[in-house]
């Protein structure tokens, strides 16, 4: 650590999270876009958590919905695709790129491989075959503009195909081309998931092609990529940063060079911040409250977050597999969860012991209040459940 490296202790780095992540009422951004641009990426793996993550920063909470929609399917800004970690997310548009290129084009080759290794062992048709059929899949979805598998079969029946995998194995399954093709090219950048079936909480999507993008260079993708989060995320140490990519600790360690990243100081150890943040960032005004949901960008932000959430609070908040559900926030910190019954209430558990008196209580019985009113008739189970949110729920 060189002299003068500066200390960020975890009040600012809350502060930094408050306003960067427009958790406050004051920092409420006007449109989705907006939002996914503050936070880099919104997970997807539960669809409602991105309306809900929106909804949760959008200063007119009503229009989530309505607005959502029209930046994923209507104007496109938004797009929902795999990314950190096999990870599928929604991310602005212009970031596409960057995200295929640094993320993406590693996970990619070794699928094809894998795809085409399984299909040989259970005597499948070859390599070239499947790209024939994929070839004809994608051309189908150019006509179509958008499609269901079962859709996309009806115009190439060779998606039909099974095969077995794993034959002999505890884990023996039966697999459809479709199923592993689509979810390889989506993985390859060739199409996203579009419209879903159902309502906005659906989990049965449409395919459409993805949009068209250049191809980057991966270590300036990664520059980019790191950049932007950092901007939106940092102090952040390395194990955070190979955490929330992916990556391997060597292409890290690049990208922050790369990038000219500053080093400070902080609980944890060595963090970073890109140049020209290293300076004192000011609490927010006012006090804030807020209700996050299952797996919030902000959440599941940084793989050390004692700063913002308790230890002690970890087993009742997050699931067997390292998800975190809804949670309770008070001034930068997880103090609860919450949940909503069958009756479409919003009801709240504060876990921490100190430090959430009056004022907090009243405010997050606002934002429960906010929450419910543009949730109106629309009930939402979280895809992945924790002894909170179970028991609220009942």
């Amino acid at each position: 650590m060189g002299e003068g490296t500066r200390y960020i202790d975890g009040a600012e780095r809350r502060a930094r999270l408050a306003l960067r992540h427009r958790l406050t009422p004051a920092e409420r951004a006007a449109t989705p876009e907006a939002v996914a641009a503050s936070l880099v990426a919104l997970h997807g793996t539960d669809p409602a958590t991105v309306y809900l993550a929106v909804g949760a920063r959008l200063s007119d909470s009503a229009a989530t919905v309505a607005e959502t929609e029209r930046a994923l399917y209507a104007d496109r800004t938004l797009v929902r695709m795999h990314g950190m970690r096999h990870t599928v997310f929604v991310f602005p548009t212009d970031l596409t790129a960057v995200v295929h290129a640094s993320t993406g084009l590693a996970v990619a080759a070794p699928a094809r491989t894998k795809l085409v290794n399984d299909m040989a062992k259970a005597g499948a048709p070859d390599a070239a075959w499947l790209k024939e059929v994929e070839e004809s899949a994608l051309a189908a979805l150019g006509r179509l503009g958008q499609a269901t598998a079962t859709e996309l079969a009806r115009e190439e029946p060779r998606l039909r195909e099974q095969f077995v995998y794993a034959a002999g194995k505890s884990y023996e399954g039966v697999h459809t081309v479709s199923t592993r093709l689509l979810r390889l090219l989506g993985v390859e950048g060739k199409i996203a998931r579009g419209r879903p079936l159902g309502s906005w909480t659906s989990s049965q999507f449409r395919w459409a092609l993805a949009p068209a993008h250049p191809e980057l260079d991966p270590a300036h993708a990664q520059a980019e990529l790191l950049r932007r989060w950092l901007t939106a995320c940092g102090p952040a140490t390395e194990a955070d940063l190979k955490w929330w990519t992916g990556w391997k600790v060597t292409d890290v360690r690049r990208a922050l060079k790369a990038i000219d990243a500053r080093a400070v100081t902080l609980d944890e150890g060595t963090g970073y911040v890109v140049a020209g943040d290293v300076g004192p960032v000011a609490a927010p005004e006012e006090p804030w409250a807020a209700l996050l949901p299952g797996l919030d960008p902000t959440a599941m932000g940084w793989q050390a977050r004692d700063w913002y959430l308790a230890p002690e609070l970890r087993s009742a908040l997050f699931d067997g597999s390292g998800n975190v559900g809804p949670t309770v926030w008070w001034n930068g910190r997880v103090v609860g969860g919450w949940a909503q019954r069958a009756d479409g209430e919003i009801v709240c558990r504060i876990l921490a012991d100190q430090g959430v008196g009056r004022e907090a209580g009243a405010a997050i019985a606002a934002e429960a209040e906010r929450l419910a009113a543009w949730l109106g008739g629309t009930r939402v189970t979280p895809r992945f459940r924790t002894p909170v949110e179970k028991e609220l729920a009942r």
